[in-house]
């Protein structure tokens, strides 16, 4: 992205933010690599670049781990998990309903909201205690560091 100008940069910018997707058609992704050749972490492929010697395999390797990594799960984001989002998000996360206009449904989904749990994690406070302090006592009765042979 060092030999773009920024003109080039807010097209290409502009452009993804007006016409969203995960899985972008081939016309916007030729626009979008003319306008920014050699950028490898994003779904555009690197046609225009001759900066680098492998940049195809590369790119190609790169979006493979990154799908491959997310167990072939749609990609959300935390627009994903906003339904009142304007426009509407492209994929809901998982456990995120349709949002519903009306005034009494909102209600209800800000009352459901409000009576969730808070996030954390619930572990009991005794096994962060116990777990070292049984840990050293198993070191009283077996000595890992012992000769084999006595």
């Amino acid at each position: 992205m060092d030999g773009t100008t920024w003109e080039q940069k807010l097209q290409a910018l502009t452009h993804v933010l007006t016409s969203p997707t995960n899985s972008p058609p081939l016309h916007s992704q030729l626009f979008v690599s003319s306008q920014i050749p050699c950028y490898l972490n994003w779904d555009y492929p690197p046609v225009f670049c001759t900066k680098f010697r492998y940049i195809h395999w590369r790119w190609g390797l790169s979006l493979f781990l990154r799908r491959v990594s997310g167990f072939g799960l749609p990609q959300t984001s935390w627009r994903s998990k906003c339904p009142y989002q304007q426009p509407p998000p492209l994929t809901l996360a998982k456990g995120v309903e349709e949002a519903k206009w009306g005034d009494e449904e909102k209600r209800e989904y800000v009352r459901k909201r409000l009576r969730r749990k808070r996030l954390g994690c619930h572990v009991n406070p005794l096994i962060p205690i116990l777990v070292p302090n049984i840990l050293l006592l198993s070191l009283f009765f077996w000595d890992p560091f012992a000769a084999n042979g006595s």
